[in-house]
This record gives C-alpha cells, sequence and structure tokens, in this order.
C-alpha cells in the first residue's frame, strides 16, 4: 500500500495546541510523522511530538523554534500553519490594534513560517507546505473584514511561494475550512442554536448555510492538509482547496 507520508517524515506544524491545529498533529503522528508542534500556549510532549513555545508574530522566535526542530529531529520537510486568530468587528468599528494584531499572526506569521522553511527546503530540493486559510478569504463577510483581509493576502502568499519554489522541488498549497467545530467557531454563538443557525444560513447577514448539512470536523481539515503535504499530492502546488461542505458555492 502507497503510505501517506514517507517513512521518517519531520513536519512542523503551528497553532498546535487546539482545534485545527492539534487535528493536523495527531493525524501527522498517526500517518508515521514525527511533529515539531509550534505554539504560543503549551502543547504536550508526546511520543513523536516536540512541543515548541512560539510566538510565530516573532520572526527571530519562528527562525529559532525551526532551527531547533532540525537540530532535534532532522530535516523538516512537511511545514502546516494553521496559527491564527479573529477579532470580528464591522471595518468601521475595527481599532487599529485588532487590525495590527490580526495580521501579525494570520499574514505575518505565515510569512514567517513560510519564509524560514521556503528557504531550507529550497537548499534541499524538496519539501511540502500548507497553509490553512479560510472560504472567508474568497467572499465578503460582515464583521469579519480583518480575518477575511488577511487571510486573502496569505492564500495569495502562498500561491507566489508556490510559483518561486516549484523549479527547486518544493509545493505549497492551500486549504480553506468553512465553519469548523473549534474554540474560534463557538465564541461566535450567542445561544445553544449557534449550529443550526450556520448550517442553515442567514439571509439578514447575506450568508449562505452549509449545502453539506454539517459543521465541519478539525479532522475533515486535517484530511485534506495530510493529503496535500503526501506524495500523493506530488504533482499539486499553488492550489486552494475548499473544505467547507459548499458553503462558499466556490465563489
Amino acid at each position: 500500500m502507497w503510505r501517506m507520508l514517507n517513512s521518517g517524515t519531520v513536519a512542523l506544524v503551528t497553532g498546535a495546541a487546539r482545534g485545527i491545529g492539534a487535528a493536523v498533529t495527531r493525524a501527522f503522528v498517526d500517518a508515521g510523522a514525527t511533529v515539531a508542534a509550534l505554539d504560543v500556549d503549551a502543547v504536550a510532549a508526546t511520543e513523536r511530538v516536540l512541543p515548541l513555545a512560539t510566538d510565530v508574530s516573532d520572526s527571530g522566535a519562528v527562525e529559532r523554534a525551526v532551527a531547533e526542530a532540525e537540530q532535534q529531529l532532522g530535516p523538516i520537510s512537511v511545514g502546516v500553519s494553521v496559527a491564527g486568530v479573529l477579532r470580528p468587528g464591522t471595518v468601521c468599528d475595527t481599532s487599529d490594534e485588532d487590525w495590527a494584531a490580526t495580521f501579525a499572526v494570520n499574514t505575518s506569521g505565515v510569512f514567517h513560517v513560510l519564509r524560514e522553511l521556503g528557504r531550507r527546503m529550497a537548499r534541499r530540493g524538496a519539501g511540502s507546505l500548507v497553509v490553512v486559510g479560510s472560504n472567508a478569504a474568497g467572499v465578503p463577510r460582515a464583521n469579519m473584514a480583518a480575518y477575511a483581509a488577511s487571510k486573502a493576502a496569505t492564500t495569495m502568499l502562498a500561491r507566489c511561494l508556490g510559483l518561486e519554489l516549484a523549479g527547486s522541488g518544493v509545493r505549497c498549497n492551500v486549504v480553506s475550512p468553512g465553519s469548523t467545530d473549534t474554540e474560534m467557531q463557538h465564541r461566535l454563538w450567542t445561544d445553544d442554536n449557534g449550529p443550526e443557525r450556520v448550517i442553515a444560513g442567514d439571509l439578514a447577514s447575506f450568508r449562505v448555510g452549509i449545502p453539506l448539512g454539517r459543521i465541519a470536523d478539525p479532522a475533515d481539515v486535517a484530511d485534506a492538509v495530510l493529503f496535500l503535504a503526501s506524495d500523493r499530492a506530488r504533482h499539486i502546488t499553488m492550489q486552494n482547496l475548499y473544505v467547507d461542505g459548499g458553503a462558499t458555492l466556490r465563489a
């Protein structure tokens, strides 16, 4: 059987403490990889998981974490950037601080990770990079301008990097989830009917529902990331895979 990951794969995952990042970490470990798990919050050290406390908005911290990961685990062949923040608000009500904080993690943080890993992978002539973006990057959303704009910028960053590194044998792709059962999603709900409203959609806020009739589990996103990171996607780069149950109607 064709293994999803090669034996001895070393992966780096940001935002690994919870939600999608934790699911990606589990999926990679289950597939046989060793994972450097980066997060500003504590990540439990387990077999084949090296926790590294890292603020991705700090480029120096990212450089040090990547260097430590490679020193302890070996060359990183897969990098997954999941770390992200959401500060809801209309454009007119968004503060300078909220705007800057959103871009510091969602865009600059991804840039720091992709740049550091991209440099190393390009020298070795191989590697796979995956960015977890959002379907909000492609469809306007009320009260989510900073988040959507940061994810849109990150999506194009990843595609440009994929073009630049293709000749070096390094691939770079994006997975764009929709509503997913995470703490970030739960904070948007005001009562116990939050899941039903998300699935049904809201005409008043110009938001369609989810055609498949369910909110994604973090594992659904992790499976897509694992595929794109693996050799089964060896001829796929610069692509954006939506994992949102059809919620954007692929607009």
